[in-house]
C-alpha cells in the first residue's frame, strides 16, 4: 500500500485517512489483523508515537480495537464501515461540487457532463 505523506496537515491524521481509506477499499477486510505499530511506522517511515497516535484515533472511532494478547484488529462491524464510506463519498462529492460551482457550472451543466464523460468511458 502507497503511503503519501506531505505537510498539509498532521501526519497522524493523514495516516488515519489513509487506514480508512484502507478499510473502505477493502484493502483491510472486517476483523484482518493490522500489522504491529512498529511495523506500520518503519513502512511509512514516521515515528513509532506518531503511529500510536493514528492508532489511537482509530481506536477511539471504533474502527480498530486491541486485543490485549494478539494485537490490533479491523472492525467486524460492517454498518460502522459502511457510514464510514458514506461519509467520505459524501465529502468528496460536496467538495466536487464548490469546485464546479466556483467555476460557474450549475448542478444540471456537471450532471450532464458527468453523463457524457460516463459514456464515453463504457467505449
Amino acid at each position: 500500500m502507497q503511503w503519501d505523506i506531505n505537510t498539509d496537515k498532521p501526519v497522524y491524521l493523514q495516516l488515519v485517512e489513509h487506514i480508512q481509506a484502507g478499510i473502505i477499499s477493502g484493502v483491510f477486510m472486517p476483523g484482518d489483523k493490522l500489522p504491529s505499530v512498529r511495523d506500520l511506522a518503519a513502512e511509512t517511515m514516521v515515528s513509532p508515537n506518531t503511529m500510536q497516535r493514528a492508532m489511537a484515533e482509530l481506536e477511539r472511532e471504533g474502527l480498530v480495537y486491541t486485543n490485549r494478547t494478539a494485537g490490533r484488529y479491523i472492525t467486524s462491524d460492517e454498518s460502522l464501515i459502511k457510514e464510514l464510506k458514506k461519509q467520505h463519498i459524501t465529502q468528496m462529492i460536496k467538495e466536487f461540487l464548490d469546485k464546479m460551482e466556483q467555476l460557474g457550472l450549475e448542478l444540471d451543466e456537471v450532471i450532464s457532463y458527468i453523463n457524457e464523460i460516463s459514456e464515453n468511458n463504457k467505449k
